[in-house]
């Protein structure tokens, strides 16, 4: 997960910091896992704009993960680790023992060859799938449901893990990457390891092409706007315009924006940190 640097031949080369890409084996996407993506350029079933700074960026395709790891028992083989569009981590190619393939988010360290395996009485190896009643504390996971067999939804982005705290009655606590302590019911599943390409937080882009490539627009900022466009604007000559908020009129730093009536409040044991 090496990040490669270049000479300053040109300015956007100059503090150009990317992922060397040396994890990954294949450039060619397995053609049974991929579905069509349409871009809408922020634009509704109108045609109306209803979201600002999208648009244009590279034609893609997505790939087909899964997240419900829900054929277990049956033993599979890491055929390729490949680089996906729509995401931060890595992808892996699983083949089955009975002829299926499957894609899989990329835990750390995983190597092309490794065999993986999901469900009940396996070894907490990296890529493996267990139910939370079955993994020994202090575990680093990932890919983590929040109800049963309805797919990972938590800790899923390059780098992100959770631990494994406890366990108390029917839940298990973890501590989530935002720092979160929470109870999930040890009947939901979750992947052993961390999410690979953990060095993508460090990388920096090198020009605002790449943005665009992405399919990001240039941001207006608040201040430089007019008081009729946003809270922040107007002002005799460069003013820094107030508090900082959003177009709405919404506090931007430090505000709580969480219901206090949130059904799964009650699962939280202590808030994620500032």
């Amino acid at each position: 997960m090496a990040l490669k640097k270049f000479k300053p031949t040109t300015s956007s080369q100059r503090f150009k910091l990317i992922s060397a890409f040396d994890e990954v084996t294949t450039s060619k996407p397995e053609k049974s896992l991929l579905a069509p993506m349409k871009k809408s350029g922020g634009r509704n079933n109108e045609g109306k704009m209803t979201m600002r700074y999208l648009g244009g960026g590279h034609k893609q395709k997505y790939r087909i993960i899964d997240f419900k790891r829900d054929k277990e028992g049956v033993p599979a083989k890491v055929k390729t680790i490949e680089y996906d569009p729509n995401r931060t981590a890595r992808i892996a190619l699983l083949n089955y023992a009975d002829g299926e393939k499957r894609y899989i988010i990329a835990p750390h360290g995983l190597k092309v060859g490794q065999k993986v395996v999901s469900g009940k009485g396996i070894t907490p190896d990296v890529g493996n799938t267990l139910y939370l009643s079955e993994i020994p504390f202090g575990t680093i996971i990932h890919n983590i449901e929040l109800r049963p067999g309805q797919g990972a939804k938590m800790a899923r982005s390059a780098g992100s893990y959770a631990q494994l705290m406890s366990r108390d009655g029917k839940f298990a606590i973890l501590k989530l990457p935002s720092g979160e302590t929470r109870m999930i019911l040890q009947t939901c599943k979750a992947t052993i390891g961390m999410v690979s390409n953990t060095d993508h937080s460090l990388e920096v882009s090198g020009k605002a092409g790449r943005s665009r490539w992405l399919g990001r627009r240039p941001r207006t900022r608040g201040v430089a706007m007019n008081p009729v466009d946003h809270p922040m604007g107007g002002g005799e000559g460069r003013a820094s315009g107030g508090h900082p908020r959003s177009r709405k009129g919404l506090p931007a730093k430090g505000y709580k924006t969480r219901s206090e009536k949130k059904a799964s409040n009650k699962y939280i044991i202590e808030k994620r940190k500032k």
